[in-house]
């Protein structure tokens, strides 16, 4: 069924990181929950008038609140497909979180009413009517919701959208909060007790979660969240596949919205190597990566000298030490000025992002160590800081 409606309704549906098909997908998902949402919703708040169910009542009106978030996501996938422009020339595909952000927020709001509605049925109880019509309709609104989860599950792993998973997600715990409320309609049908005003709190409490939860994961991306570790290895190991790329430091990736990503890196080659070539490998580089992978890649040509033997050795020896300080560092732009008392070792080290030991106290540590080696070496040392990688262990200094 679901395949079926992407093919239905989504043109060249396997194109996915064409922004027209990326739009139509989160249209097509927008569409779907409208519809879903509205007749759940209609069919909730009517039943649950008729009989004075709370708990009803406020799953309708849940569900109401992922209609109207739908119709927001709609109009986010509508504006973020938009060009660039004057105003906004890394276009407009971050508008995408913003839907999100609204979504989060809306259902925070309803979350908190409900809040309120159920405590004051649980202070001033009063008799609910619980009927087949109303079972009924929960069975159906847990199906529904069920393929729904599912539904928007696949579109947004298709596209990777934070916004369709977090409407997955949604409709997910509205699974949990619905078969809660079937549980009490059926319990206080059969026992008579009260507890009406409970599960609608309870229901309360679920769709507050679940809003927590999607700010959380709409805010991560608005801040500047750290790139998946994956995604940044595809990027190294490509760059490096190119013949005549030594090394590469100093990777930064931007995301200005999914799928929408400006990247700059610095990569090393031979200096002995004719600069035009070089020039021209970097700029198929930066072509392949916009054609094949959407990335905006910047190269800056860092040349490093290959070919002499007491500098190749300093800086395999350098390398070492900053190894044994910690695995987590490396260093790159090394370079050697000898004079007549003293030689200077001038390189960057890369430090990850949370690194526990302070700039200042790291330097002191390295020149300390290079000095035990030869106390004619002086470490010119740069920190760096690695913005697609964080700190995990602890360091072991020696």
């Amino acid at each position: 069924m679901i395949d079926f409606l992407i093919r239905k309704f989504i043109r060249d549906y396997e194109n996915v990181n064409d922004e027209d098909v990326r739009e139509r997908y989160g249209t097509t998902a927008s569409a779907v929950g409208i519809f879903v949402n509205m007749l759940l919703s209609l069919s909730k708040i009517a039943v649950g008038t008729i009989f004075g169910s709370i708990a009803v009542t406020a799953d309708g009106i849940n569900n109401l609140s992922d209609a109207g978030s739908s119709v927001v996501t709609f109009i986010g996938f509508k504006i973020s497909g938009k060009p660039a422009d004057e105003d906004h020339p890394f276009g407009h595909a971050r508008s995408e979180y913003l839907t999100g952000l609204i979504l989060g927020a809306v259902i925070l709001l309803v979350g908190i009413e409900l809040v309120k509605s159920s405590f004051n049925k649980i202070m001033n109880p009063s008799h609910t009517s619980y009927s087949a019509v109303m079972i009924i309709i929960l069975i159906v609104s847990i199906l529904m919701k069920f393929w729904l989860s599912r539904f928007y599950m696949h579109l947004g792993d298709r596209i990777s959208s934070s916004t369709i998973k977090a409407a997955s997600v949604d409709s997910r715990n509205d699974v949990i909060a619905t078969s809660t409320v079937l549980v009490s309609v059926i319990i206080s049908r059969i026992t008579g007790f009260e507890i009406d005003g409970l599960m609608g709190l309870t229901v309360a409490i679920f769709i507050l979660y679940s809003g927590v939860g999607i700010l959380k994961d709409i805010l991560n991306p608005l801040l500047g969240e750290m790139p998946n570790p994956e995604f940044i290895e595809s990027i190294e190991q490509k760059i490096l596949s190119y013949e005549g790329i030594i090394n590469i430091h100093d990777l930064v990736v931007h995301n200005y919205g999914p799928n929408r990503y400006f990247a700059t890196v610095h990569a090393e080659v031979d200096a002995k190597e004719d600069i035009l070539k070089s020039h021209d490998m970097i700029d198929n580089i930066e072509r392949d990566f916009a054609r094949e992978l959407n990335i905006n890649l910047v190269i800056h040509l860092d040349p490093v000298i290959t070919s002499d033997n007491e500098i190749n050795q300093l800086r395999c020896m350098t390398g070492k030490i900053i190894k044994e300080i910690d695995q987590s560092l490396s260093i790159h732009d090394f370079r050697v000025v000898k004079g007549e008392s003293h030689t200077n070792l001038i390189f960057d080290v890369l430090v990850p992002v949370g690194y526990e030991i302070k700039s200042g106290e790291l330097v002191k540590i390295i020149e300390k160590k290079v000095k035990l080696i030869d106390e004619n070496y002086y470490a010119v040392v740069t920190v760096d800081k690695n913005y697609v990688s964080t700190y995990v262990n602890n360091p072991k200094m020696q």
